[in-house]
């Protein structure tokens, strides 16, 4: 089949998020002026630069307590700063749990029963047993087409390891089941990998 997307799809879901998969899933923790610690998962999520490392969300949609976007981009705003929690497959009805729609003033750390911890670089908390964390420093939000949708770019300024995912020097996600986010309400965890070579290597 082929379709525009200004004319529909004519299928019972929309199959654009299901081709674009598996995605990693930046859990994303920030801090209002206010004191309030927030924690969202975010699919549309990955790196986009190594030197200096710089990765990226998207938030898309709204919150009526909110003048625009949701209760991250208004944090990351007003502060400059978020932290990107690696989500373990111990954690997925917490990561589930903290993508409810609470209100602006909630700590998602508190509702959804997650241990938190300092960061180290920043003024943020992050996922005390996540298998890493990046603390960032937002160095672009770029409004693009749409109406709320949004992309947040950081430039990292700190890495927190797990030391159990460590394995002959390499991070490894198949110690603890690197979850991902595929089409429609389904997600997948990563269990294998292999190793390819470059042609220039």
């Amino acid at each position: 089949m082929f379709y525009r997307p200004e004319d529909g799809h004519g299928l019972p879901h929309n199959p654009f998020n299901a081709i674009i998969a598996p995605r990693p899933i930046g859990w994303i923790s920030t801090r209002g002026t206010d004191g309030h610690d927030n924690l969202a998962p975010y699919s549309f999520f990955n790196a986009v630069g190594y030197t200096p490392p710089q990765v990226m969300f998207a938030s898309t949609g709204a919150k009526p307590d909110r003048l625009r976007g949701k209760d991250s981009l208004n944090n990351i705003e007003q502060t400059g700063v978020f932290c990107v929690n690696v989500v373990e497959e111990e954690a997925i009805n917490e990561m589930n749990a903290s993508s409810a729609r609470f209100p602006a003033s909630s700590d998602e750390f508190a509702a959804s029963r997650v241990t938190k911890a300092a960061c180290t670089t920043i003024a943020c908390s992050r996922v005390a047993l996540a298998p890493a964390a990046l603390e960032c420093r937002m160095s672009q939000i770029v409004q693009i087409e749409g109406d709320n949708n949004f992309i947040v770019i950081g430039t990292v300024t700190g890495v927190h390891l797990r030391d159990d995912c460590l394995v002959d020097g390499k991070f490894d996600i198949t110690r603890f089941g690197m979850v991902a986010r595929l089409g429609y309400r389904d997600y997948t965890v990563v269990r294998d990998a292999f190793e390819m070579l470059l042609p220039r290597d």
